[in-house]
């Protein structure tokens, strides 16, 4: 009997102090819509992700980072399906200069940027070159990178690791549809995934159908374990995690 004791004492314990998974949710898309504001008034280390030269874009990216959210820039990249991909766009007919000169009057305009993630892309992040130009920018001004995944055959995060660029991608899309159903459906997912991965991305976007269902789902989170941080502190982690790694391995 004393033996049971101390085995559900021991296993009661493990849970209390089990460490906490951690979930980043980056808001894309913030710029052209006035009401894209609401998605700053979520609660929680959200991230968000402005385009540049857009409306709102920059009068946004300043709320947010005073609130002291993370604020990363969402680089218009060309896509397979021809969609308009609006200013600031890496397309693949430019040359370095073009990019290089696309990538500094976004965060001229937005300087306090901790990094980029790509809007759209389906086509650019495929491409090695291309990403390789935009990697070495970042890498110059130690900035990171979220590949998007937009395309499951991207080389976007692989490139970025070639050239040191400290980078994560996205896992899950909580809001492809805007019903409640669907997007509390993604978001147990995304509970789900945490707890087997530890570390997991997610993207959704500042619709207020997305907006509404986050501030009803977020609480969720405390009660499974589950840490929201900010993206910049998961990528420190991976990065942390990876040093020790390779440290163990010498």
């Amino acid at each position: 009997m004393l033996r049971l004791l101390l085995t559900l004492c021991l296993l009661a314990s493990s849970v209390i102090y089990a460490k906490p998974a951690q979930i980043a949710i980056i808001i894309d898309d913030i710029g052209y819509r006035k009401s894209d504001i609401q998605a700053l008034y979520l609660p929680g280390n959200i991230s968000y992700a402005i385009l540049p030269h857009t409306p709102y874009g920059k009068r946004l990216a300043l709320k947010a980072n005073a609130n002291k959210n993370d604020v990363i820039l969402h680089i218009p990249m060309e896509a397979k399906n021809g969609k308009k991909l609006g200013p600031g766009a890496l397309t693949s007919t430019m040359n370095e200069t073009s990019i290089r000169n696309n990538l500094s009057n976004a965060f001229a305009e937005i300087p306090f940027a901790l990094g980029i993630n790509n809007h759209m892309g389906s086509k650019l992040t495929e491409l090695y070159q291309p990403m390789a130009w935009t990697m070495n920018f970042l890498r110059e001004r130690n900035l990171m990178f979220i590949d998007s995944m937009t395309s499951g055959a991207s080389q976007a995060e692989q490139v970025a690791l070639d050239f040191g660029v400290p980078s994560l991608h996205r896992h899950i899309f909580l809001d492809n549809k805007l019903e409640h159903s669907y997007i509390r459906s993604q978001f147990n997912q995304l509970m789900r995934d945490a707890k087997r991965y530890q570390s997991v991305v997610a993207i959704a976007h500042p619709h207020p159908e997305t907006i509404t269902s986050l501030l009803k789902l977020l609480p969720l989170l405390k009660k499974n374990n589950i840490q929201l941080v900010p993206i910049s502190a998961l990528l420190m982690n991976k990065v942390r995690e990876d040093k020790q790694q390779l440290n163990a391995d010498d």
